[in-house]
């Protein structure tokens, strides 16, 4: 499941991800959500932040994480991904090479942190 945070202001958007995120999250509720701030701002700001109620992805919406990422990879200015399971920053780490913004991982105490990042205009 995955819900838009209060936190997202201007060209950042937060998301918090609790449980298993499925297709229809992203078809129904990220996807449109980045594609609003990258219409309204031109490039955008994102935060994922995976609570401790965390499972992962079904497999559907891994593909479409992908197929998006890729295809705006150019799009984003910053992209924190925050807490999840000790693999989640590996795969970060793999997927920024594909990216063209600056990427960080926090550990889930460090949310405020990275919100404060993420939300930063530079």
């Amino acid at each position: 499941m995955i819900e838009i945070m209060p936190e997202s202001t201007g060209p950042m958007l937060a998301v918090k991800a609790s449980k298993r995120l499925s297709e229809d999250d992203y078809a129904k509720v990220w996807i449109p959500a980045l594609q609003e701030k990258i219409e309204k701002y031109g490039k955008g700001n994102c935060l994922l932040y995976m609570d401790e109620n965390f499972e992962g992805w079904e497999l559907k919406a891994m593909w479409e994480d992908t197929k998006f990422g890729i295809a705006h990879r150019n799009d984003f200015n910053k992209l924190a991904v925050v807490g999840g399971p000790s693999w989640v920053e590996w795969g970060t780490k793999i997927a920024s090479l594909l990216m063209s913004c600056e990427v960080k991982t926090y550990e889930a105490d460090q949310l405020a942190e990275a919100l404060q990042w993420a939300a930063q205009q530079d």
